[in-house]
């Protein structure tokens, strides 16, 4: 059976390149109804923290990549990695290497002299010294000193790597803690991990992984290093490229499933498509389609591809998402006001994320003030009069969209105009906005009372000079 695991270390938020990978590995094992497991490598006590193993907890949460066990914890597993260091020891493939700082420092320096590659140069492999005073040993890996390692990596096919080219890892430090490299060993061969997926950032680590489970006699995964994710201008991913917590992804309003089609795209393909659900993705997805060049992030592209998700989600959805959104401007949609589910079905075609649908709601549930310069060019004096004929009829008509538009028919019949001469200086007048979706539609949902109550206050006000201050009307 398939057995995957997602193994972030807990030293800051999950960010994108890290959920790619949960996603591929989440993918690989759904597609062949295996197991996927949830690993924290919290072995890193300086950097690991509380605060990070929940913001992996929440990212993995929201984007809905559900896993089968875990998530387990490394810090939990250290009388495991310590048995299996001695075992280790025991059988002759591991040695306690007595060698300082200082001594260390003065080896590499005289390497560096003769120009060669500084590494540790094995002076207590087979050493029968009397170990030193007053020095507490780690404790080193027996490299295999001929040979070659051979990777038949899934993504990046085969990758030889000559043991020589390899010195005596640390497995265990002078206080007993292990090693990264030597607790991921335990774990996967402890988990039974099949397939490791991960980023080709650790494709220098697999070498020594294999050798440590080699001596361990256990059995080895498959391995696919998936390449790193770059920003559009082909640099490295910081935060201005959007390499910041997925969880900031959605506090910007995008959905999660918007973020995953992304993430799969992102140097993966299935022909030319482009909108897919997760389902599909994975009846899809195999490992020899993933790119072995580096993908690049475009946010433009990502914001696209929510956009497509915000229209076809339903309205009640996106208004329990929207809502924070639009309470943190002030506003209370169930305080009264039109149902938010129902404004949210009307703007969704009109907006990139959550966040902007809840800021074309706000004139829904308070009246703005049009900035003066706004009044000035759709709401010219000679239409002031139609203006106050219209809210004296819309005060006296059953309120629906289509006896709004109605009344606005005639009037502009009557008066010999355009209708686009009365729709938008009454869209300016009682939204504040230039741009809304149609005009009989938002006035509609607003309703009657409000409606022409915004009319005449600001009809007052255009007469008066603009002389009340742009922003929330009072």
């Amino acid at each position: 059976m398939v057995r995957t695991r997602f193994a972030p270390s807990p030293t800051g938020y999950l960010h994108i390149g890290g959920a790619r990978t949960a996603l591929f590995s989440w993918a690989y094992a759904r597609l062949h109804k295996g197991t996927f497991v949830l690993r924290i490598e919290d072995t890193d006590l300086e950097r690991s923290t509380p605060e990070s193993v929940q913001a992996i907890l929440d990212g993995m949460d929201w984007l809905g990549l559900d896993y089968d066990e875990g998530p387990f914890y490394q810090m939990q597993r250290m009388d495991r990695y310590k048995e299996v260091i001695q075992q280790l020891l025991d059988e002759g493939n591991a040695y306690y290497c007595y060698a300082s700082k200082e001594e260390l420092d003065a080896m590499r320096e005289e390497q560096e002299k003769r120009g060669e590659k500084p590494r540790y140069d094995r002076r207590w492999r087979d050493s029968n010294a009397t170990p030193p005073a007053g020095i507490s040993p780690v404790v080193r890996f027996k490299t295999p000193l001929a040979g070659a390692v051979v990777i038949d990596d899934l993504v990046k096919g085969r990758v030889v790597v000559g043991n020589s080219e390899l010195d005596d890892l640390i497995i265990a430090r002078s206080d007993g803690t292990p090693t990264y490299n030597f607790c991921v060993v335990v774990d996967d061969w402890d988990m039974q991990i099949t397939h490791v997926i991960r980023g080709d950032d650790h494709l220098n680590n697999t070498p020594r992984q294999i050798n440590i489970l080699k001596a361990l006699g256990a059995p080895l995964p498959q391995y696919a290093h998936v390449p790193m994710i770059l920003g559009a201008d082909g640099e490295r991913m910081s935060k201005r490229h959007g390499a910041v917590s997925v969880m900031q992804y959605q506090e910007d309003g995008y959905l999660p499933e918007a973020l995953l089609n992304y993430l799969a795209r992102l140097g993966w393909a299935k022909g030319d498509e482009e909108v897919f659900s997760m389902d599909q993705f994975v009846e899809w997805f195999d490992l020899g389609s993933i790119s072995k060049s580096a993908a690049k992030f475009n946010p433009e592209k990502l914001l696209w591809l929510n956009q497509q998700y915000l229209k076809q989600a339903d309205g009640q959805r996106l208004a329990e998402l929207a809502k924070p959104f639009v309470q943190r401007d002030c506003c209370d949609p169930s305080a009264g006001g039109p149902d938010l589910a129902v404004v949210a079905d009307l703007l969704k075609e009109r907006v990139s994320t959550v966040e902007e649908l809840a800021d074309a709601a706000v004139y829904f549930y308070r009246a703005l003030d049009a900035e003066p310069a706004l009044l000035e060019q759709h709401v010219p004096q000679d239409i002031w009069p139609v203006m106050e004929e219209m809210a004296e009829k819309f005060a006296a008509i059953e309120w629906t969209r289509e006896a709004i538009h109605d009344v606005m028919k005639s009037t502009v019949a009557a008066h010999g105009l355009k209708l686009p001469k009365v729709a938008m200086p009454l869209r300016v007048l009682v939204t504040g906005e230039s741009q809304t979706p149609s005009v009989d539609a938002v006035l509609a949902l607003i309703g009657k009372d409000e409606v022409v109550a915004r009319l005449k206050k600001q009809l007052a006000r255009v007469a008066g000079g603009f002389i009340a201050t742009p922003g929330e009307s009072s």
